[in-house]
């Protein structure tokens, strides 16, 4: 099912300084039919779509003023790293934000959330702790916080992104760099 997998990407930019947080900086989803890429205006719009991929098909159709025959507005190459997304996965719920970092090693990202009153959460059960504290959030559903990363397109990983492999003793101290592979990660 490599079509479903495609339906929900999020891309990630290509930052080369040493400290810089990688995260999502473009939402698109892919048409079922035509299977071109196109961007979303906002992060709720794509899990909205990514929320119901499993169900209803995305297509070009699906945004105003757009059919097939419209250029796609992203390419998928490597001019910058991609992620997608699992379909299905539930959409944030209002006042929360899911915050997803790619690690430096490019092998998966990381996802959290961040509650309204600025908490970060890295866990379902923190963020069950938070709301049997906050009495304001018992109507917020622990099942719509999924901390699932999103798969890396190893296709699209930066040639500079290497990772040092630890020191053998056979090598004679010499360490080792390669490109991350999924079977890595």
């Amino acid at each position: 099912m490599k079509d479903d997998i495609q339906e929900t990407p999020k891309t990630s930019s290509n930052s080369k300084s040493r400290g810089a947080v990688r995260s999502v900086d473009t939402y698109a989803a892919q048409c079922h039919n035509c299977m071109k890429w196109r961007v979303m205006a906002t992060e709720e719009e794509y899990e909205d779509i990514r929320s119901k991929s499993s169900s209803v098909k995305f297509t070009c159709e699906s945004k105003e003023g757009l059919t097939c025959d419209t250029p796609a507005d992203i390419e998928y190459d490597s001019s910058r790293t991609w992620v997608i997304d699992k379909p299905g996965l539930p959409k944030t719920p209002r006042g929360f934000k899911r915050y997803l970092v790619l690690r430096r090693d490019f092998s998966k990202m990381d996802a959290y959330y961040i509650s309204p009153t600025g908490k970060k959460f890295r866990t379902r059960n923190e963020i069950g702790a938070f709301i049997e504290a906050n009495p304001e959030y018992k109507d917020v559903k622990l099942d719509d916080f999924n901390f699932t990363s999103p798969k890396v397109m190893e296709d699209t990983i930066p040639e500079d992104a290497l990772k040092k492999m630890p020191a053998a003793s056979s090598n004679g101290g010499n360490s080792k760099r390669s490109k991350i592979t999924k079977e890595e990660a």
